[in-house]
């Protein structure tokens, strides 16, 4: 079972599939490693597919009373560090993506390129915060399930909707404790003096985070990138793992 050793001393899970230019997944809030299973089946012929828990989060330590979200970019760092992964391309999903920024930015010698997966990433700016809370106003709106999967999908995939919602019932770590690694966030000036390739990666029917102001991110962000993907809603590489996986590919190859 591999395990990387965080700054702190916690055991980090992770698996490693594959060869080729390295691509590492980070999960969101109701995630772990498993949850990337459509992708890993799909990428491990083409690239190094790397998934990795979170502490707190699947097969990671669960043993400390408390999780603090600051921690998590130095678990996605151990893992990195224990497999000396270069050139990787980041992908997170959802609040994850802020992990995964918050990493890259710390390690541009290891990330070549972070892509943020229905999020922003923690960015600190003013107008973008207020979009985000006025879309989140907006999502609070709905039933947790109909914020992330389409009614169609949860209708005409009851076997993989119910295996979605099992997911999270395998971690300890909750919301709350990913809530906070929004704190400190980064700024644009941050990521453009980084060099790291940034890619928004949004779904047109994405019921949290709006494309409007994703696009609005991007047009911010100098020199970012932006992949929309027709018709995907916030949990798209779950719903349309082949839209997505295809998204994701196009990234990597492009890095």
């Amino acid at each position: 079972m591999p395990l990387a050793t965080a700054p702190d001393g916690a055991n980090i899970y992770y698996e490693r599939h594959g060869e080729g230019p390295a691509i590492l997944f980070v999960h969101g809030s109701g995630g772990h490693h498993a949850a990337w299973w459509q992708q890993v089946a799909a990428l491990r012929d083409r690239f190094t597919v790397v998934t990795v828990d979170l502490r707190g989060f699947g097969r990671s330590d669960s043993s400390m009373p408390e999780f603090d979200g600051q921690d998590f970019p130095g678990d996605l760092i151990a893992v990195l560090e224990s497999e000396d992964l270069r050139d990787v391309l980041l992908v997170g999903q959802s609040i994850g993506a802020v992990a995964a920024l918050k990493a890259g930015l710390k390690r541009p010698d290891r990330v070549r390129g972070v892509a943020l997966g229905h999020s922003l990433g923690g960015l600190s700016h003013p107008e973008l915060t207020a979009l985000v809370d006025a879309d989140r106003a907006e999502a609070v709106k709905l039933p947790v399930l109909d914020r992330l999967l389409s009614k169609r999908f949860q209708e005409e995939e009851p076997a993989k909707t119910f295996l979605f919602q099992q997911m999270g019932t395998f971690n300890v770590a909750k919301m709350a404790d990913l809530r906070n690694l929004a704190v400190d966030g980064p700024t644009i000036d941050d990521i453009v003096a980084s060099g790291i390739a940034l890619t928004f990666l949004a779904g047109e029917a994405d019921a949290v985070l709006s494309v409007a102001t994703v696009r609005r991110a991007h047009e911010l962000v100098k020199g970012s990138h932006l992949s929309v993907v027709p018709g995907a809603p916030h949990s798209m590489y779950w719903e349309s793992p082949d839209l997505y996986n295809e998204a994701v590919a196009s990234i990597r190859g492009s890095l």
